[in-house]
């Protein structure tokens, strides 16, 4: 394992050079080719992993079998990242993510937000790192991904000034988000990892008639003095009226002004 690593560091500078050459798909819902995203992963990276080249570009790293994911290199900003499942997962109101055996694609996600920090050049408050998953009316793309990147520190702010209000329960939030005033519901999580699959959770608790594909899903990480380390977990939900599409990666910064950055890089 700790030779793998190694393989992984030697060749972080070589994959950010080939990855930032790589035209992943544009976050417009209006995208021709809504299956350019799987056949990148599918085809070319998932099979370079079969043949043991690292790293399997476009990809920076895949995982095959039952709950794999491949770790993509997104084309906005110099540090946001995808996890992409391995399997054929359409988005967020695909069944297979509601399947007990289904793993839990945030919390993985959450793993790999090391590659933004040494994008960045130093690990990261938590505090700094989100993680987002668009409506199915929102996306570009019909294959599951989430985007790993900072949190804008205007939204950072106005969930920092809700927290004490927030609980285990999903409850909307009295005011919109930065930076478009979208209305969401919100969760507080006061533990370390992310112990919640946030898309069991939030299906679990919407009222009859709402749907999981008018949602999006935003995780944050906090840190709060009293109750320690945890998350904030926000779901937007697609509304014609107000022009929300359920695209929350606006609440991200690609390029997270907020992150502490090394004085010798």
């Amino acid at each position: 394992m700790k030779g793998l690593w190694r393989r992984r560091t030697a060749w972080l500078i070589c994959v950010a050079s080939i990855a930032m050459t790589v035209a992943a798909p544009t976050a417009t819902p209006q995208t021709a080719d809504r299956n350019a995203l799987w056949r990148k992963v599918h085809d070319i990276c998932a099979v370079k992993a079969k043949e043991d080249i690292f790293p399997p570009s476009p990809c920076i790293e895949v995982h095959g079998g039952f709950g794999g994911y491949a770790i993509f290199k997104d084309q906005h900003g110099p540090y946001q990242y995808l996890l992409i499942p391995s399997s054929r997962i359409s988005g967020i109101e695909s069944p297979k993510l509601l399947h007990p055996d289904t793993p839990n694609y945030f919390a993985l996600a959450w793993n790999a937000r090391g590659y933004v920090e040494r994008a960045i050049g130093r690990k990261q408050p938590r505090d700094v790192m989100s993680l987002v998953l668009n409506s199915s009316e929102g996306r570009s793309q019909d294959q599951l991904h989430i985007h790993v990147d900072c949190i804008r520190k205007d939204v950072h702010d106005a969930i920092a000034q809700q927290l004490p209000n927030l609980s285990e329960h999903w409850v909307w939030l009295p005011g919109g988000l930065p930076p478009n005033g979208h209305r969401y519901m919100a969760r507080r999580l006061n533990t370390e990892s992310l112990s919640i699959d946030p898309v069991k959770d939030l299906s679990h608790s919407l009222p009859p008639g709402d749907h999981l594909s008018a949602h999006s899903i935003v995780v944050v990480g906090v840190s709060d003095p009293t109750t320690g380390p945890g998350f904030v977990l926000l779901s937007g939900r697609v509304d014609e009226a107000s022009g929300d599409r359920g695209n929350a990666d606006d609440l991200q910064d690609t390029a997270c002004f907020m992150a502490q950055r090394s004085e010798h890089p």
